[in-house]
């Protein structure tokens, strides 16, 4: 069977690295990965950290495109990679516009599509855009969709316009956190040093306003005195100018490059909270037992929320500040925070992914029956 996976970012390289690996090992599978060129050397380092890489490059100016600029670039050089590999089925994670664009071009050509996080609703068309538009016209032209929870598939059977086959399989990105953190030496932080907070932001939305608002709070936190507060700035040139502008000089900050997977692993470990506006970050923390408090006004991953682990702050600087300083004062607050929880999966989600794809293409020939703790919707395998 010859699968053809199209990707082009850091979040894709992490959730789709488990699935190389696995696919590896079943010589019944020709798997064909090809980079967009979306973001460059980060995609295929953070692929080689997992000791896997892409077959291929489009190798598009992708740096400065509008979002239709880049669909449309990845959408015509996918065409002509189907029409190259003529594979069997199109994969395809998340939310980014690479896999929406792709999905676009299998779906125009007649190939079926397999959605990797399948399910994922903020119920806000807007926020974030254009990802919430990505994930439900995926959704909506894929055969198979792999939901990470229960929830995301209970959205998949309550949206009439998704036909395809819905699985349970839990999420690949917990696969890859789990792999990576256990191959980690992490020693423990010395005793009364300052405590670490990890925040990362980029969301388009937060761009400007929001993203002065977030500034401004991590400004007022680093007064504490007390705490380390890293930045690892993302490469946006928009987010890059306006954090390291507010940032670059504030005392008890520190900003950093991008920080490659094991890096940023290894920081989430030893840190004492989290303030993020990533979808990712938001399934990673609670299987780290990491508090998290997301910058963000509405998530699509409600799982971290209702498991204690993440609390939605927004943008507004006295909310975030209110919210860590709590948690940075209150040892039981923090406790009740930072309890380890599997809620986006065991670590077996590309094995589940595999074996359900393979009973989708030759029943006879499955190696195993796919994810025993899941289910089919609208349609059976």
């Amino acid at each position: 069977m010859r699968l053809l996976t199209i990707a082009g970012t850091r979040p894709e390289a992490i959730k789709l690295a488990p699935l190389v690996i696995e696919a590896a090992r079943r010589p019944e599978l020709l798997h064909r990965v090809v980079a967009t060129g979306q973001h460059g050397r980060l995609f295929h380092g953070t692929l080689a950290a997992f000791g896997v890489e892409a077959d291929a490059d489009m190798g598009l100016p992708t740096a400065g495109q509008s979002i239709e600029g880049l669909a449309a670039l990845v959408r015509a050089a996918t065409a002509i990679e189907i029409d190259r590999a003529r594979p069997d089925l199109l994969i395809v994670q998340g939310d980014t516009t690479s896999a929406w664009a792709a999905a676009m071009a299998a779906h125009a050509a007649g190939l079926p599509i397999a959605h990797v996080e399948a399910g994922l609703r903020s119920g806000d068309p807007l926020l974030p855009w254009p990802e919430e538009r990505n994930r439900i016209e995926i959704d909506r032209a894929a055969t198979l969709l792999f939901a990470p929870t229960p929830a995301a598939l209970a959205n998949l059977a309550a949206e009439p316009e998704v036909g395809g086959v819905a699985i349970l399989t839990g999420n690949t990105g917990i696969d890859a956190l789990l792999a990576m953190r256990a191959s980690l030496p992490l020693p423990p932080p010395p005793p009364g040093g300052p405590r670490l907070v990890l925040v990362t932001a980029h969301r388009r939305e937060n761009i400007g306003a929001g993203l002065a608002n977030i500034c401004d709070a991590v400004i007022r936190l680093a007064a504490r005195g007390d705490v380390e507060i890293v930045v690892p700035v993302h490469p946006n040139p928009s987010v890059r100018a306006q954090v390291t502008t507010r940032l670059g000089q504030v005392a008890g900050v520190t900003l950093v490059p991008p920080l490659d997977y094991p890096q940023m692993v290894a920081m989430m470990a030893r840190a004492t909270l989290l303030l993020s506006d990533s979808g990712g970050l938001q399934e990673e923390a609670p299987a780290l037992g990491l508090p998290l408090l997301v910058l963000r006004e509405n998530s699509e991953r409600p799982e971290a929320i209702a498991a204690g682990n993440a609390c939605i702050v927004g943008t507004d600087a006295d909310r975030i500040v209110a919210a860590a300083s709590r948690l940075l004062d209150d040892p039981a607050a923090h406790a009740a925070m930072a309890r380890p929880a599997l809620t986006f999966g065991r670590g077996d989600a590309a094995a589940r992914i595999l074996d359900a794809i393979a009973l989708w293409h030759a029943p006879a020939l499955a190696i195993s029956a796919p994810v025993p703790h899941g289910g089919g919707l609208k349609g059976r395998m």
